[in-house]
């Protein structure tokens, strides 16, 4: 992304920005449709992981308390081991009840998949830009479409690995919040003390974030064939290809 906001700076500021040509027609062309695909995908993809917020809800019973709803409220980047339940009652439970915390932290595999979203937004921005307005520049300078094949190379590939590691860490996440925490808190195990299972927000909108960064994953790997075509490399292997 780096290097090729740079030489988009470069040609901005040089001589030939007078030369801006604006076609919007381009858009119609699959370099451009699939970019604009990728720009909005990549909206959704930070949009349903950043933007959630949950709780988890227990129902305890203890000395003075009956069926007592506490909560644990959780969102991204999901370091779930900092999210605490409420107390039962001001007294805790007679003293019984100490803090219960959520396991897990899965910031680094959220961030990773929000971060990778919202740059891959960014450079959709500068990539339509260049297409739209500045086509004839980058057909010219052989700089440009290598790379942008580069780019969109490597982000295909940072698709990949991103939305796997992320859709791993849903799935923790998924059991770290739900009735299979409960084995685990202390304090529901002290002598008249019972605690029960009472619900979880509902994750479609994670699970649509893999979803969307699935769709990601394949429209960069789809794109590299219609941005290898404008580079050199695809024009030497068709000289070649016809001289023989």
């Amino acid at each position: 992304w780096c290097g090729f906001l740079r030489s988009l700076l470069s040609v901005l500021v040089s001589p030939r920005m007078a030369g801006l040509r604006m076609d919007f027609g381009l858009l119609l062309e699959p370099l451009g449709f699939i970019k604009v695909l990728e720009w909005i995908f990549s909206i959704f993809a930070f949009a349903t992981c950043g933007g959630f917020q949950g709780e988890t809800t227990l129902l305890v019973s203890c000395k003075g308390v009956v069926n007592k709803t506490v909560t644990a409220a959780f969102a991204y980047p999901f370091r779930l081991n900092t999210v605490v339940f409420s107390a039962p009652d001001p007294k805790r439970c007679g003293g019984t009840w100490t803090d219960v915390y959520l396991v897990g932290n899965f910031s680094s595999s959220a961030q990773f998949f929000v971060t990778l979203a919202v740059l891959a937004f960014l450079y959709c921005i500068a990539a339509l830009v260049v297409y739209i307005g500045y086509k004839h520049v980058y057909q010219q300078n052989s700089k440009f479409p290598l790379t942008d094949l580069a780019i969109t190379v490597v982000t295909a590939f940072l698709w990949l690995v991103s939305t796997f590691s992320w859709a791993t860490a849903l799935a923790d996440i998924k059991m770290s919040t739900g009735a299979s925490i409960i084995p685990g808190i202390e304090s529901c195990k002290a002598p008249g003390t019972t605690c029960r299972f009472a619900s979880v927000t509902s994750m479609k909108t994670l699970n649509v974030s893999v979803v969307f960064g699935l769709l990601n994953m394949v429209l960069w790997g789809g794109n590299i064939w219609f941005v290898y075509k404008d580079t050199n490399l695809h024009n030497q292997s068709k000289r070649i290809s016809q001289s023989s």
